[in-house]
């Protein structure tokens, strides 16, 4: 059993049972564990002798999914060493497992890389920036979330081709800004906390001094596409009208209607999701399943989304409401096991999709909320599991590719910020703030650890490359 794993079986005790300690106490707590495990450990990275290969994690994964969409996968991991490393969730949180821990838990993103940090919409239509990916959410080791984070500021620093001394100042940045804020929220009360919220006008306020002009100008560009990303713009682009009636315009392999798929002719699929829809509602609050049942589902289609979630059934719903020109569109996603499982315990809901949603909803300043989930038995009898939201609200995605160092370190330092801030609503924010300290120490063994890991990473990537070369898999651009 490793430390992660430690208690993870433990009952939880009920709210009149809790052992409460004082604010003295948990920041002792957090003192005590630099002896148990020095700050400056966390700069070690060295594969075990046992390391599982990689390839072979990948495919254990890639033998649930679906099998046509497989290779599109692997063709998207094949294509850099940062797409390798967006797709090999599981291959770090294995890695991550053998790393040393302090013991102190929180609720994980479990997949808190760089580009999972994003600006999204919140109930108010105000524009916010969070953690939008949350497939691998679950209760484990604060330190595994930060370091797959400053890991993948130095992969892609290095695909930028920045020297090794802007990729280190890059981590410093992120992890200080973890570091800098989970002391700030150590100090704020509960509520003040879970009120905090990060919103793209204030971190325009608070950066821009940091940014030359272009970015500037880039940053406001970035807001205005988020915000034109919303239902009607998905309506415009993903739709054509047939017989007078929306349908979704095909795109195989990436987007096929349902109608197109071969084996979903006669098979009962549609009549299954159209299931899973009426159904999931039951998980919303009462006023939004009131909204939602306002609509009707008018088509179906099967997306392929992502890198890592490549193969996993992912299907868009367009909803009609008042008419044909007041549309939704609903992604409901199939939840597999999170790839932490089996190294930080295995979660507490009684499916995989509400664990991806309690998790997001914990995690998250404001979610959205049409954010739910079902579990469905398909038409080959085995059940699966899904959550459910809206397919675009306002979402903004940074292109990593364009990024100046300067830009990419005031970038880490807001997701660690922000990381910090998601970590704090469920973890002991005052342990965790006084195990860091005010220093630096703990900000610069990440540095190391996440260049040692980007070496891995590579590493890891050829093994890919090489296997797709000797043909033991397949990839397919698309």
């Amino acid at each position: 059993m490793t430390d992660a794993q430690d208690g993870q079986d433990a009952p939880a005790a009920a709210p009149g049972e809790r052992e409460y300690l004082s604010p003295r106490e948990r920041a002792a707590l957090g003192r005590a564990a630099r002896r148990t495990t020095p700050r400056s450990c966390h700069a070690e990275w060295a594969p075990s002798p046992r390391r599982a290969d990689p390839v072979d994690v990948i495919e254990e994964q890639s033998a649930r999914r679906v099998p046509e969409l497989v290779p599109i996968r692997y063709g998207r991991m094949a294509e850099s060493p940062f797409r390798f490393y967006r797709g090999a969730a599981a291959v770090m949180a294995a890695d991550l497992a053998g790393t040393p821990v302090t013991g102190l838990r929180t609720q994980l993103c479990g997949d808190a890389h760089m580009l999972n940090f994003r600006l999204l919409a919140s109930p108010e239509r105000r524009l916010m920036f969070d953690i939008n990916d949350f497939d691998e959410t679950l209760p484990g080791p604060w330190e595994w979330d930060v370091k797959r984070l400053a890991a993948s500021l130095v992969i892609a620093g290095r695909a930028n081709g920045f020297s090794a001394k802007k990729r280190s100042a890059t981590v410093l940045a992120a992890v200080g800004g973890y570091r800098e804020h989970m002391r700030r929220f150590a100090g704020m009360g509960n509520l003040d906390v879970w009120y905090a919220h990060f919103e793209a006008d204030q971190l325009q306020e608070r950066f821009a001094p940091l940014l030359d002009a272009r970015d500037r100008a880039r940053w406001e560009r970035s807001q205005e596409r988020a915000r034109s990303r919303d239902r009607l713009q998905a309506f415009a682009k993903l739709t054509h009208v047939v017989d007078g009636e929306p349908r979704i315009v095909p795109d195989p392999p990436l987007l096929t209607p349902l109608r197109d798929l071969p084996d979903a002719a006669g098979s009962g699929v549609e009549r299954e999701l159209g299931r899973l829809i009426e159904l999931y509602g039951h998980t919303l609050q009462s006023d939004r399943r009131a909204l939602l049942e306002q609509y009707r589902v008018a088509d179906i289609a099967r997306k392929v989304v992502g890198v890592g979630s490549v193969g996993t059934r992912c299907w868009i719903m367009l909803l009609l409401g008042k008419d044909d020109q007041d549309p939704l569109f609903l992604q409901a996603k199939e939840a597999d096991e999170s790839v932490l499982a089996r190294h930080a315990g295995t979660c507490l809901q009684r499916t995989q999709g509400e664990r991806v949603v309690a998790g997001q909803r914990l995690m998250q300043a404001t979610s959205d909320i049409f954010l739910g989930w079902e579990r469905v038995h398909g038409v080959d009898g085995r059940r699966r599991d899904f959550y459910v939201r809206q397919l675009r609200d306002w979402k903004g995605i940074v292109e990593a590719e364009t990024m100046s160092p300067e830009v990419m370190a005031v970038f880490g330092r807001v997701c660690g910020a922000t990381l910090a801030r998601a970590h704090a609503r469920s973890g002991d924010r005052i342990a965790i703030a006084a195990y860091l300290g005010g220093g630096e120490v703990f900000d610069r063994a990440l540095a190391d650890f996440a260049e040692s890991y980007a070496d891995q990473n590579e590493h890891d990537h050829q093994a890919l490359l090489d296997a797709v070369r000797t043909g033991r898999v397949t990839a397919r651009a698309a």
